[in-house]
């Protein structure tokens, strides 16, 4: 008898998802406690590419994952959480001592932030088992072999030379087997800074289809001038239409290899309550979202769930309109869930939100 998952109800999309990325123990203190008044943590665990394969699973995508943790409980039980959520983690590698010799898993507090008062995350992460691993000894036209879809982030190079390496590799042989790939800057600024995101994320652009982010990139206004500034300077972080459609038509001017943009807009009220909206640039036209106010229970993976929204959308041949309301509904959905990704397992709760249908289901 063949054996199948009936939880992954998404087969017939035709996509293979696979994401590649570290994934991290979070340390919560609870009540929304500061740091250093807690006297207990709860744990649980995240990571950017590790959120958005656990949503897509969720929907029912066939959804892979790729890490390095060590063979150890804290390693394990990362690893464990991810399968109780449908999705696939085969390829990971439970690292020895002798590979990754500090042999242990990332990890980050979060200290959740309410009204006024903003969150704040302290990273431990340094010489963690993925960052130690050597990945020269992985086959990637093996890892990546059968998939459709690669999703990569910004995140993954700000940890080491190592890490960087691995991400441009796994680019180029994303495009050279055919995979749609998906891209987001996610610049952390506790990682690398600026102009170190802003030189390497440039360089992948040439083999992305699906950018998500209008920053960490160079978009020189003249590429033999760099004197003359960038397209994207002096533009606020809350654009008109008119100012976000000029960047995504200098964008796909520039690398034309660019299928879709997006890029979600946030609009702080405060800690506890915020708005968001997106623009999506797709089949040569930009197009806007509704927008969305909200309470905030947990704020960490919104643009995780962004992506994972938009990726869904993208792989069941969303309208584009339809694409960027429910990219926005999925991330505003996850500010109502603990936890770092969107625990979201059936689609119709995502489109009544992105259709503002707030009613009861009964």
């Amino acid at each position: 008898m063949e054996h199948h998952n009936p939880l992954l109800t998404d087969g017939d999309s035709g996509h293979k998802f696979i994401t590649i990325g570290e994934i991290m123990l979070r340390l919560t203190p609870p009540s929304y406690e500061k740091i250093r008044m807690a006297t207990s943590f709860e744990a649980s665990y995240g990571g950017s590419e590790a959120n958005i394969a656990l949503a897509l699973a969720n929907l029912g995508v066939d959804s892979t994952f790729f890490s390095v943790v060590p063979n150890n409980s804290l390693g394990k039980s990362a690893i464990r959480m991810l399968r109780s959520n449908d999705v696939h983690c085969t390829p990971s590698i439970l690292s020895t001592p002798e590979e990754t010799p500090t042999h242990r898993l990332g990890s980050y507090y979060l200290e959740s932030g309410y009204g006024i008062r903003a969150s704040k995350v302290i990273y431990d992460r340094k010489n963690s088992a993925f960052v130690e691993y050597d990945y020269s000894r992985l086959d990637l036209h093996e890892l990546l072999d059968g998939f459709t879809w690669l999703h990569l982030s910004g995140i993954t190079p700000a940890l080491s030379e190592n890490c960087r390496k691995l991400v441009l590799d796994c680019l180029k042989v994303a495009k050279e087997i055919g995979l749609t790939v998906s891209f987001d800057g996610n610049f952390r600024s506790k990682l690398w800074t600026w102009e170190e995101a802003r030189d390497f994320c440039t360089e992948c652009l040439p083999y992305v289809d699906v950018l998500l982010g209008i920053e960490p990139y160079h978009l020189w206004k003249d590429e033999s001038d760099h004197s003359k500034g960038d397209v994207k300077d002096g533009i606020p972080l809350q654009p008109s239409y008119e100012q976000e459609d000029e960047i995504f038509q200098a964008f796909v001017a520039r690398y034309p290899n660019l299928k879709c943009i997006a890029r979600h807009v946030r609009y702080a009220h405060s800690g506890s309550e915020n708005s968001l909206k997106a623009f999506l640039w797709y089949e040569d036209h930009t197009f806007e979202s509704k927008l969305f106010t909200f309470n905030i229970l947990d704020r960490v993976g919104g643009g995780d769930a962004f992506a994972s929204g938009l990726i869904y959308a993208m792989m069941h041949n969303y309208k584009p309109m339809d694409m960027v309301n429910f990219a926005v509904a999925s991330s505003v959905i996850k500010h109502t869930i603990r936890g770092d990704a969107n625990i979201t397992d059936d689609v119709s709760s995502i489109r009544n939100l992105m259709n503002m249908n707030y009613d009861i289901k009964r």
